[in-house]
């Protein structure tokens, strides 16, 4: 499975409205300055976010973005779904996006086989992964210290 750049962009946006939970709203300018992406874009995806029902908006000079729900109930299995659609690598081993593949004999292709427990272990952490658990990696991540080489001569 390979994101688009419209998901990678959510989940980065929903990543920074997840470590600012609980605060005030969060400017669109501030989001798309913080993590470098193109503020029209972001709109539209923050507006798909909105019709998911992740995110909420406020209008006026004092607008901008928070999110809709506690960061422990956004799944990222929810959010790539539903801007991707299937998790699974191939439509045919899809549980929620089946498309009929073109193998000649789909029950006993090696390859959908193999796909089938890739969607799966894709699945099972998309589905127990939450915005809490990727803000709570990612504070662990800012407090990691880059080791430095030390050059003595």
């Amino acid at each position: 499975m390979k994101l688009s750049l419209r998901s990678e962009y959510a989940l980065r946006a929903l990543l920074v409205l997840g470590l600012n939970y609980g605060d005030e709203v969060m400017r669109i300018q501030a989001i798309s300055e913080q993590q470098n992406i193109p503020r029209k874009f972001l709109e539209q995806i923050l507006n798909d976010l909105k019709s998911l029902g992740a995110v909420e908006s406020r209008r006026g000079v004092a607008g901008g973005y928070r999110l809709a729900r506690p960061p422990q109930h956004i799944t990222l299995a929810s959010i790539v779904r539903y801007l991707e659609g299937a998790l699974a690598p191939v439509s045919c081993v899809s549980e929620s996006f089946y498309e009929r593949c073109s193998c000649p004999n789909e029950a006993r292709c090696a390859i959908r086989s193999v796909m089938k427990e890739v969607r799966g272990e894709v699945v099972k952490i998309m589905e127990h992964v939450t915005l809490a658990d990727m803000c709570q990696r990612s504070r662990q991540l800012e407090g990691a210290t880059t080791p430095v080489d030390d050059y003595s001569i």
